[in-house]
């Protein structure tokens, strides 16, 4: 579904940390582990073409990693830790919105359906910016799972959810991986990383990387 190869990552020439290697087929999951700063978010970022990577290859579908391209662009879905919506449109209109682009079948049944999975029903005729930050990753997360995909990138969608939510998270990625769904996700959470990830991705503050046990990878936070 989606490999990296020797990626090298980071700003201005200056690499983040050393390459990183990995692959994740349909079906499985991925944690990105590590302390604040060490890379992670830049990682995603460059997985799916928002930043450029210093050097290395990434290819997705196994094709070189485009963007800009259809196949991509209707098989990967994000979520990331920057509030995008449309501030003019309310929850449920975005919804609508991010249907309608998809082609989703029976899209009013399925905006529905994520309206209540992430507990957000009573918010639909909302301005995505009057609702608490609490609230924008759930309507973010819900804009995720109410489209089509085969590959779902998130950046700590952990951050700003309470323990209940957080759980009804892991099991619908859990659920992602057994309809052959591939999930990669930077996460702080040590429960959900041992429930959802089949490996870890470990980026150690000194800037190495390995991959690791999803155990290993929650005891290195742990520590």
């Amino acid at each position: 579904m989606i490999a990296a190869e020797n990626l090298v990552i980071g700003y201005s020439d200056a690499p983040v940390c050393a390459p990183i290697t990995f692959s994740v087929q349909p079906g499985h999951a991925l944690a990105v582990v590590g302390p604040n700063g060490a890379g992670k978010s830049t990682l995603l970022r460059t997985l799916v073409g928002v930043l450029e990577p210093l050097s290395g290859d990434v290819s997705v579908l196994g094709a070189p990693l485009d963007e800009r391209a259809v196949d991509f662009r209707a098989a990967v879905a994000t979520v990331f830790d920057d509030d995008a919506f449309f501030p003019s449109l309310t929850v449920a209109e975005h919804l609508r919105l991010v249907t309608a682009g998809h082609r989703v079948p029976h899209a009013a049944e399925v905006i529905d359906g994520v309206l209540e999975t992430f507990g957000i029903g009573s918010l639909a005729d909302r301005f995505p910016g009057s609702l608490s930050s609490g609230q924008r990753r759930r309507f973010l997360l819900a804009s995720a799972f109410a489209r089509p995909r085969s590959l779902l990138i998130l950046d700590e969608p952990e951050q700003r959810l309470d323990l209940s939510m957080r759980r009804e998270l892991a099991a619908l990625l859990v659920e992602e991986t057994s309809h052959e769904g591939a999930v990669i996700l930077a996460c702080h959470d040590t429960e959900m990383i041992r429930t959802v990830a089949d490996t870890a991705l470990l980026i150690r503050e000194d800037g190495s990387a390995a991959i690791v046990t999803p155990s290993e990878a929650a005891a290195a936070l742990e520590e």
